[in-house]
């Protein structure tokens, strides 16, 4: 699977972000610094800002309050729900949290992992939520999350609005001599002299201060907002236990409906393969005993023809006995399985094993059948006149490359036979990663983990 990486944050997609947002910024006549105060983005970051202090009040009293009554009641049998109260309250106000991320910061961040009631009644579920870790990282992002709000807050507020006072400055100075009794601004001012903002050198070098405020201001907002990013997404998403629970979960249904697909494509070619060709050959034996008294010659010939029968249901199932798992792999390892595979494709293949032991056999095998899929493609579809396969290992990987010459283009996101590949390596933590520009060459390298051969 082409994986890419930095997206660990859930920062693509959401409102106003899309996939494509880098390719797109290329076709805009002015720069991604001119154009950041006038962007939605930003307008949207600095709302999520504005809200945050409200909203974190809110927050830090409810979980402040409810968790000191419920400490303070632990001397009574009111202390527990009081308690629990308290925690699923902040899963709630946790749900807010990422639903508002996810409206004005794009952020996508996964529910936390369900709470797991084993019994019915109210005391089951208080021990699920005081055992739960996301309640107690929810409450935690409660509390932690007011004294950056009130710096966000701060910090928005004022850059924002100096900014833009400062920018229209020379629009607006007019106020001071009219309305304020004084010339302009006041710069500076003490008993025995003041400094005003008013002539227009001074108006100009206002306006620019104003104006690279302005322009300051949006990344300013956004790396604050980066910061809330990563609270919302380390507190009030699942915990990366949950997370990895959810991968093998995932895998393993990968590794079970592939397990089942081989075996119906292993049925099949027998049922349809050598199983026909065998009936096929006992019925023909049988004609030929019949026909030896009457047509000795006849009885030869249908003999004949039973025996390349026979030769061809050999074939079949060798080849179907090398498609479950090759015994020269068995016997001799990659290196020679590999040179197999290669010989029999349709392009001539540099094959390159740097090992310095073999791998466990689980391992082995997922190494043969990707480079025998990946070759396959090369013979079918890349219409290239020569590749090279390449095997070693790096740390704790198994590295594998195919390398062909042909018209590229291929794509793993595209439901094709690398789609299925890819979704194999991932259920053994696994990556495959395809480079593939239209008119080729075409690269594509698989990285498997590393697990030495157990001694018998």
């Amino acid at each position: 699977m082409a994986t890419e990486y930095g997206h660990e944050y859930g920062l693509d997609g959401g409102p106003g972000y899309p996939a494509g947002a880098g390719a797109d910024e290329r076709r805009h006549r002015w720069p991604a610094v001119l154009r950041a105060p006038f962007e939605g983005r930003h307008w949207r970051e600095v709302g999520y800002a504005l809200l945050s202090l409200p909203i974190s009040v809110l927050l830090f009293t409810y979980a402040v309050t409810m968790v000191s009554l419920g400490a303070g009641l632990l001397v009574t049998f009111l202390g527990v729900p009081v308690l629990a109260a308290a925690l699923a309250g902040c899963r709630m106000l946790g749900s807010v949290e990422r639903a508002r991320a996810r409206t004005l910061l794009g952020l996508r961040v996964a529910e936390p992992e369900p709470l797991r009631v084993r019994k019915r009644g109210a005391g089951s579920w208080m021990a699920a939520v005081l055992k739960s870790g996301a309640s107690w990282r929810s409450l935690l992002y409660a509390v932690l999350h007011l004294p950056w709000a009130v710096f966000t807050f701060t910090v928005t507020v004022t850059l924002w609005v100096s900014g833009w006072a400062l920018l229209t400055y020379p629009g607006w100075f007019w106020v001071f001599p009219m309305y304020a009794g004084q010339d302009g601004m006041q710069l500076y001012g003490d008993e025995t002299h003041q400094i005003y903002l008013d002539n227009p050198f001074e108006l100009t070098v206002t306006a620019l201060v104003g104006l690279l405020l302005t322009l300051a201001t949006p990344w300013i907002v956004r790396a604050l907002t980066m910061v809330d990013r990563v609270m919302v997404y380390g507190l009030l998403g699942p915990s990366k236990l949950a997370t990895r629970v959810v991968e093998l979960e995932s895998d393993r249904g990968v590794v079970v409906d592939t397990a089942a697909a081989d075996l119906r494509r292993i049925e099949r070619d027998l049922h349809d393969g050598a199983q026909a060709r065998l009936v096929n050959l006992a019925m023909d034996l049988g004609l030929a005993k019949e026909k030896l008294r009457e047509d000795p010659r006849e009885a030869a010939r249908m003999v004949d023809e039973a025996h390349g029968e026979v030769k061809t249901a050999l074939q079949e199932l060798r080849d179907l006995a090398r498609g479950i798992h090759p015994a020269v792999l068995t016997d001799r390892g990659l290196d020679a399985a590999l040179s197999s595979v290669a010989s029999r494709c349709a392009v001539p293949v540099n094959v390159e094993v740097d090992l310095p032991e073999r791998p466990a056999p689980a391992i082995e095998g997922i190494a043969y059948f990707t480079v025998s899929e990946l070759l396959q493609n090369v013979s079918k579809h890349a219409r290239a006149t020569y590749a090279s396969v390449d095997v070693w290992r790096v740390e704790n990987r198994l590295m594998l490359q195919v390398v062909d010459n042909g018209v590229g283009g291929a794509d793993a996101s595209a439901g094709s036979g690398l789609a299925g590949l890819a979704e194999r390596l991932d259920a053994v933590d696994g990556i495959l990663v395809v480079d593939s520009p239209a008119g080729g060459p075409t690269r594509v390298t698989a990285e498997l983990p590393w697990r030495a051969e157990r001694p018998a």
